[in-house]
């Protein structure tokens, strides 16, 4: 990008969805699980977030099968990609939870709340007066979060939200 943002990935990063999606083995402190991933596409992958916000547990993220560190280095298509998955799992959401809504959000670098250097785009179910951006986060146990990408993916299903994805594959 011309020198318009660096790298902050520490030196040896170990990048914790790089490594879940290879198949392990994570790293100590990596808190992703071989259940958190809901499914993966050629380019996309869609996972549970270990952390929740306020008292609902539980929302899924749209990151790159690729290691791209954040919005400035994705390559178009796979931009497009995330966006389309962003939306299917929105749909799933819908389905699965029943929320009254939904938000997704994205962030970059540090200054712009980033926490692991490998692209990111949140999806949260939204409740009434779940005041998601008034809370810190907490973390969502792995039973917790194995249920609720059980119940995406089979709501997936349900809805026949899979259809052809961009790249060709439904899982």
């Amino acid at each position: 990008m011309g020198g318009l943002w660096k790298s902050h990935a520490p030196q040896g990063y170990a990048c914790p969805f790089c490594e879940l999606l290879a198949g392990g083995p994570l790293s100590e402190g990596n808190l992703c699980v071989p259940t958190d991933l809901i499914y993966r596409t050629e380019s996309v992958a869609v996972i549970m977030a270990c952390d929740g916000f306020g008292p609902y547990g539980g929302h899924a993220m749209v990151i790159p099968v690729q290691h791209h560190e954040a919005l400035y280095d994705l390559p178009d298509e796979v931009a497009a990609n995330i966006m389309f998955e962003t939306r299917r799992i929105a749909l799933a959401m819908k389905h699965a939870w029943n929320p009254e809504g939904t938000s997704t959000r994205q962030h970059n670098e540090p200054a712009g709340n980033q926490h692991v250097w490998h692209y990111h785009q949140h999806v949260f179910p939204r409740f009434p007066g779940d005041n998601l951006y008034g809370h810190l986060r907490h973390r969502v146990s792995v039973e917790e979060r194995a249920q609720k990408a059980a119940r995406l993916r089979a709501a997936l299903d349900e809805a026949n939200l899979w259809g052809d994805s961009p790249d060709g594959f439904g899982y």
